[in-house]
């Protein structure tokens, strides 16, 4: 059954930017490159981390293309297809080419603020506009709603397309209701790398990581060790990197790993406006764990 690709570690890609804001093409391949060589178990592809509202439909197609391309069905592809529109994504989902993707990522309605009917009618649309597997996601901190378990158990139980949320909504008590009460064709994915293990201990599957472009091995290994049964060692290396996963976010959503990959040597610390780097307190503290870590790259 294709939604159980979507266990262990995905890497939600960033779109590394060259000096003069251009997309940096060739640092995105050689990422895709080192998360394929270090146990990344699936991509998501133009989600919130790639900072896709600042790219234009043409890089947003030329990116689809090349990772596509460059991952060439070694690891299954989730790309992010979601927006405040339902109408707008229903002629997206019947007219863009999907060859190469798995599933689609669709966020929660932002900005507009529906009701949990509201919602519920809006992933409606899209499940039944499509054949492709779906994934929720809620991420209250970004869109202005929450979507509750109830409306996700709703939407899992009558849409059999409808294979996973990714939940960042921080609310353990929230996840661990889905957990326990979903049907099994649905599964449900942490989208907050810091409470990735504890929400594995519940039942969750897997992870779609920020920290994953940096620490791809690491992250996947933890990630694997949870799922396994192995809670110790999976916590061990949890705890490791505990303080990085506050840096990461401190200056928000993708400027602290776009710091940690710059740190590493990967790319350019480069962000497109409204999004800005990281301070320089932050970047160096990143410097000084990287150097603590001692992780090779």
């Amino acid at each position: 059954m294709i939604h159980r690709q979507f266990r262990g570690m995905g890497v939600a890609l960033i779109t590394p930017f060259k000096e003069d804001g251009s997309v940096d093409y060739a640092a995105l391949i050689r990422l895709v490159d080192y998360l394929l060589q270090n146990g990344a178990d699936f991509l998501c592809v133009l989600g919130t981390t790639a900072e896709t509202p600042t790219l234009t439909t043409e890089e947003k197609n030329e990116i689809k293309r090349l990772v596509i391309e460059r991952v060439n069905g070694r690891v299954p592809i989730l790309l992010g297809c979601g927006g405040n529109n339902t109408q707008a994504i229903i002629d997206s989902l019947k007219q863009d080419d999907f060859t190469g993707v798995d599933a689609i990522l669709s966020v929660v309605p932002y900005y507009n603020k529906p009701s949990q009917e509201g919602i519920y009618q809006h992933y409606k649309a899209i499940a039944t506009a499509t054949d492709l597997p779906i994934v929720l996601y809620n991420v209250p901190g970004r869109t202005g709603v929450n979507m509750t378990a109830e409306t996700t158990l709703r939407i899992a139980r009558d849409f059999p397309n409808v294979v996973a949320i990714k939940e960042a909504s921080g609310n353990i008590t929230q996840m661990d209701d889905i957990i326990k009460n979903k049907p099994d064709n649905f599964d449900v994915i942490s989208g907050d790398d810091g409470i990735t293990f504890p929400l594995i201990t519940l039942g969750a599957v897997g992870v779609i990581s920020v920290i994953g472009n940096a620490f791809p091995r690491e992250f996947s290994r933890m990630t694997r060790l949870a799922l396994q049964g192995d809670y110790a060692n999976a916590l061990t290396i949890h705890h490791r990197f505990t303080e990085l996963f506050n840096l990461l976010f401190v200056d928000g959503n993708p400027a602290g790993v776009k710091a940690m990959l710059n740190a590493m040597g990967f790319i350019e610390n480069r962000l497109r406006l409204p999004l800005v780097p990281t301070r320089i307190t932050t970047y160096e503290k990143m410097r000084q764990i990287l150097q603590t870590l001692n992780i090779k790259y």
